[in-house]
C-alpha cells in the first residue's frame, strides 16, 4: 500500500487529496483545501501554504507526492504568482522526504478520463467514480485528487514495466 498526496498548487486556493493505492486498487483518504488571504503579502501566503503543507505531511505520512504542472495563461502576473505556489508545493513535500513528480493538466486528464480534452466537470465526475464514497466538497480537492489518480496509474505501469524487465 503507497498513500499518495495529490497537489493542485495555487496562491488563493491549493487543493490537496490522499489516495491509498494497493496494486490497481485506489481508495480515498481525505482531501481539501489551503486556502490563503489574498489581502496579505505574497511571501506571508507562501508561508502559511507551506506551513499547511508540512501540517498535512506530519498528519498523514504520504509516501509520495504528484503536483501539477503550471500552464502559462496570457496574464503574467497571474502566471508568475501560480508558479510561486507550484514551487512551494513542490519544496515542501521535497523538505518533508516524500518523493515528487510531477504531471502536466493534459496528462492528468487522459489518466482519469481517457481524454486529454476532458472539461472540469468530467474529471471531478470520474475522480468521484473511481473513488467511490468521497464527499469531495471543491474543484480545487477533485483536481489534487485526479493528479494523485494519475500518479498511481503511471507508478503502476511504471512497476509492471520494471518487473518485466527484470524477468527478462
Amino acid at each position: 500500500m503507497t498513500l499518495i498526496v495529490g497537489i493542485d498548487p495555487g496562491l488563493r486556493f491549493t487543493g490537496w487529496g490522499l489516495l491509498e493505492s494497493t496494486g490497481n486498487r485506489l481508495r480515498h483518504v481525505a482531501d481539501g483545501v489551503i486556502a490563503t488571504d489574498g489581502d496579505e503579502p505574497v511571501p506571508l501566503r507562501l508561508k502559511m501554504l507551506h506551513d499547511q503543507l508540512q501540517d498535512l505531511f506530519s498528519t498523514f505520512s504520504p509516501d509520495e507526492a504528484a503536483v501539477e504542472e503550471t500552464y502559462v495563461n496570457r496574464n503574467g502576473a497571474a502566471t508568475l504568482k501560480l508558479g510561486y505556489a507550484r514551487g512551494v508545493a513542490l519544496l515542501a513535500p521535497a523538505l518533508a522526504g516524500i518523493a515528487v513528480s510531477e504531471y502536466g493538466a493534459m496528462a492528468v486528464k487522459r489518466a482519469v478520463v481517457g481524454t486529454g480534452a476532458a472539461s472540469k466537470e468530467q474529471v471531478g465526475m470520474m475522480v468521484r467514480r473511481l473513488l467511490p464514497g468521497a464527499t469531495i466538497r471543491r474543484a480545487d480537492a477533485s483536481d489534487a485528487l485526479a493528479v494523485a489518480i494519475c500518479h498511481a496509474h503511471h507508478r503502476q505501469s511504471n512497476l509492471r514495466i520494471a518487473a518485466g524487465t527484470r524477468m527478462a
